[in-house]
């Protein structure tokens, strides 16, 4: 009996290791093979239509089996890096003065491309920028032209899995030599798409379709950027990244990618514009022939819990090959980095409508444009950016100087009476009404502005922040050096007195809640030294609590702009130390006593009790 039953307990105990087993070893293996294939071909099928706009602007009203579809199916190859992506492939080589990558032969796309001018950091050495990534790849990110029938399935188009043919001796696109690649559908039809580049970074894409069978066909051209995963941005209030475009009457749209997993979907028409992406320097859109009506799309979709977004537009206008016949549509990429001057070039030599809007000057772009204009023109002859901020300062200064006279001789006035201001607070110190009106009635007669001290800092803020935004959004700026350890004006100050400027081994801005205080380097220190001198000039406020906010707005500002651009803080620091110099002669000239140590050292003196209270 004791046999059997542990001969029961022993066969339990083996078949429970072999259900784990199999399902550990065998099943379990098996399920996620099973689970990674159902996803991919779910990809799969979302992509086969990637969204784009129905030719006539409203697809919601289309007819069934009318709307442009393209198929996408390269999100259900993986590849390990970027090389090996590359290396799938066939391609033909790209070489400008500015760009290098190569054309994707495998859908005859642009989706490898390298910004030759610019590097990752200020190191030379450092890698120079990559703008366009194959599919496939994590943020894969590319430019696609092509065609889509008029009813779905009517016609065998290319696609992202159609491999082109180079035609001609042309294997490699320059300024010079242009790419024309070829495709036959095997059903009476040849596409050919030929990329031209200036040496900057306009593509010009021309796309070709004969008709060598027996029936007309109409198709429709289309041109799009996508991009997968959602990118990482800055994500500052006074630059938009993420998708964007110039419509017509829709004027500028610009989406955060937040916006667009919420909406999913937006559809406008215009002729001519633009649409894309833009990250902080850089920038892709699509741009269709000037007189071209077209159906645009914004969309976001989300196969397989990979983020897909979407600019695209078809044209509104198909064109009908007939047998024999030839047709042809044009468009164009920027695909580089936002230089204002190349960009103003691009509007003014081929008409797209307000590309200006690439970058995002902001709601203050009457004031920013400006700023940046006479930056640069200073640059030009001074040869340093830092020295362009300064001599920048120094012209602001210049033009504001009538109204900061006015104001520092309100606050001379201010000193010469303080005496009296003295008597009247030790009259009244028991009635602040009372001395609050007497206050008052002696202003008025000495004609002062108790809120003159604040003149000087408020009039110069439109100025800081048209500086700020230029410095922070312009591409100028980027890696611009000053002297010493500044080796790039657009970022913060590099060193950081927290940690002993780097003799302490750690990263005080991680730690959590305050480490975002925990960065500050040698020039916001200064600046707060500046502010806080500039501060002393003027006599203290009468009411304690102004006193108390001015004493300490130097060390608030010190450690808020201890995180800002480099070349921010150098413009308020020498605007601060301009300031005090003009504000003491001014005051030195209307017959002021300016004892600017005395007020100094009496900062650091114990008060008596009885002033205390």
């Amino acid at each position: 009996m004791f046999e059997n039953n542990r001969n029961v307990i022993l066969a339990i105990v083996l078949s429970v290791v072999v259900l784990f087993g199999w399902q550990y070893f065998v099943a379990g293996p098996q399920l996620e093979r099973a689970q990674r294939q159902a996803e991919i071909a779910a990809q799969q099928a979302k992509q086969a239509d990637p969204g784009l706009a129905h030719p006539n602007g409203n697809a919601a009203n289309a007819t069934p089996g009318t709307t442009p579809t393209a198929t996408d199916n390269a999100v259900g190859t993986t590849f390990a890096t970027r090389d090996a992506a590359i290396a799938a492939t066939q391609r033909a080589k790209i070489e400008t003065a500015s760009l290098e990558g190569s054309v994707n032969l495998t859908g005859g796309r642009l989706d490898d491309l390298h910004l030759k001018n610019y590097r990752e950091t200020v190191d030379p050495n450092s890698p120079i920028i990559t703008l366009l990534t194959p599919a496939g790849v994590e943020h894969a990110y590319f430019v696609e032209q092509g065609w889509v029938p008029q009813t779905a399935g009517s016609v065998k188009v290319p696609d992202a899995s159609s491999v082109w043919t180079v035609e001609g001796d042309a294997a490699t696109l320059t300024e010079k030599t242009p790419l024309t690649i070829k495709w036959d559908n095997g059903e009476g039809l040849t596409f050919r798409r030929t990329f031209a580049v200036d040496e900057r970074y306009l593509f010009t894409v021309t796309q070709t379709v004969e008709n060598h069978g027996t029936t007309p066909v109409t198709l429709f051209p289309f041109s799009r950027v996508a991009r997968h995963g959602t990118p990482k941005v800055q994500n500052f209030f006074i630059q938009h990244e993420g998708p964007y475009g110039v419509l017509g009457s829709y004027n500028l749209i610009s989406k955060k990618y937040s916006d667009m997993q919420h909406e999913q979907q937006i559809d406008a028409s215009a002729t001519g514009g633009w649409l894309g992406f833009g990250d902080k320097y850089w920038a892709t859109v699509v741009m269709p022939d000037i007189t071209t009506p077209i159906s645009a799309r914004f969309s976001w979709t989300n196969p397989g819990n990979l983020d897909i977004y979407q600019t695209s537009f078809v044209d509104q206008q198909p064109e009908v090959i007939a047998p024999g016949a030839t047709a042809s549509d044009k468009s164009f990429v920027f695909a580089g980095a936002k230089e204002e001057a190349v960009i103003a070039n691009y509007e003014s030599t081929y008409k797209f409508d307000r590309l200006e809007l690439l970058i995002d000057w902001g709601w203050f772009h009457f004031l920013t444009k400006p700023m940046f204009y006479l930056l640069r023109f200073l640059y030009q002859i001074i040869g340093n950016f830092g020295l362009a901020i300064l001599a920048v300062t120094v012209i602001v200064k210049a033009l504001f100087f009538p109204l900061a006279n006015r104001s520092y001789a309100s606050m001379a006035a201010m000193r010469r009476v303080q005496p009296e201001m003295k008597a009247i607070q030790e009259r009244f110190k028991d009635d602040r009404v009372q001395q609050q009106q007497a206050m008052m009635e002696l202003y008025k007669k000495e004609k002062i502005n108790p809120l003159s001290g604040c003149w000087p800092i408020l009039i110069q803020i439109p100025v800081f922040f048209s500086l700020y935004t230029v410095i922070f959004i312009s591409l100028e700026m980027r890696h611009a050096p000053f002297f010493g350890w500044i080796r790039d004006l657009s970022a913060p100050d590099p060193t950081n007195i927290f940690t002993l400027f780097g003799l302490i081994p750690w990263d005080p801005t991680a730690l959590p809640l305050l480490g975002s205080f925990l960065h500050l380097g040698i020039w916001p220190v200064i600046m707060g030294i500046t502010m806080w001198v500039q501060m002393k000039l003027n006599p203290p406020p009468p009411d304690p609590t102004q006193a108390m906010i001015f004493n300490w707005m130097p060390v608030i500002f010190t450690f808020m702009l201890g995180t800002f651009p480099a070349g921010l803080v150098i413009y308020w620091a020498w605007n601060n130390t301009l300031s005090v110099t003009q504000q003491w002669f001014i005051m030195k000239r209307h017959g002021a006593e300016v004892n600017l140590l005395g007020n100094i050292m009496s900062t650091f003196k114990r008060k008596p009790a009885n002033e205390k209270s």
